[in-house]
This record gives structure tokens, C-alpha cells and sequence, in this order.
């Protein structure tokens, strides 16, 4: 059985709002862990991403919604816990 993620672990969005329920595997069936913007059909959208670059791309998407950058920066704090960077130094 596999673990239900409340936030995807690439980017830190709560599942509760990929408006497609969640990324894709391989087989078509719904991803756990990752959200739609970051996973399909089993592999990440942006695969070269750096945890920096994909920070920026978060902060970036928020101020698109009218949050204040401090906001951005509060909300992706954490990132480098999420699975996907877990093991990865800052730029990596």
C-alpha cells in the first residue's frame, strides 16, 4: 500500500488543489505523491529542474496569485524535505 501525500512532493501544492487530482504513472493510474504540474505518464515535466530553480518557479506561480513574495519564500522553505529533493544539495 502505498502512502497518500497531502502536499506534492516535488513543488509542496496541496494535492487538495491540482485541479486533475493528481499527477500520473506509467499506466495511467493516479499518482500519490507528485501532482499533475510536476509528474505524467510517470516521469517528472521539468526533470533538469534544480531545487533553487523550482523554488523560484513556486514563488514565481504564487505572485501569479496575487501572494506576496514573503509568502513565496515562507511556503518553499521546506522544499529541499519534500522526497524528491531529499539527498540533493541547494542547486541540485
Amino acid at each position: 500500500m502505498s502512502t497518500v501525500y497531502k502536499n506534492c512532493q516535488s513543488c509542496g501544492m496541496p494535492m487538495s488543489r491540482d485541479e486533475k487530482g493528481g499527477g500520473t504513472e506509467a499506466d495511467g493510474t493516479k499518482s500519490t505523491m507528485y501532482c499533475s504540474h510536476c509528474y505524467e505518464n510517470g516521469a517528472f515535466t521539468l526533470p533538469n529542474i534544480t531545487l533553487d530553480e523550482m523554488r523560484e518557479r513556486v514563488i514565481g506561480k504564487m505572485k501569479e496569485f496575487h501572494f506576496p513574495r514573503f509568502i513565496g519564500k515562507l511556503f518553499t522553505r521546506n522544499l529541499h524535505q519534500l522526497e524528491r529533493w531529499k539527498g540533493h544539495s541547494g542547486n541540485k
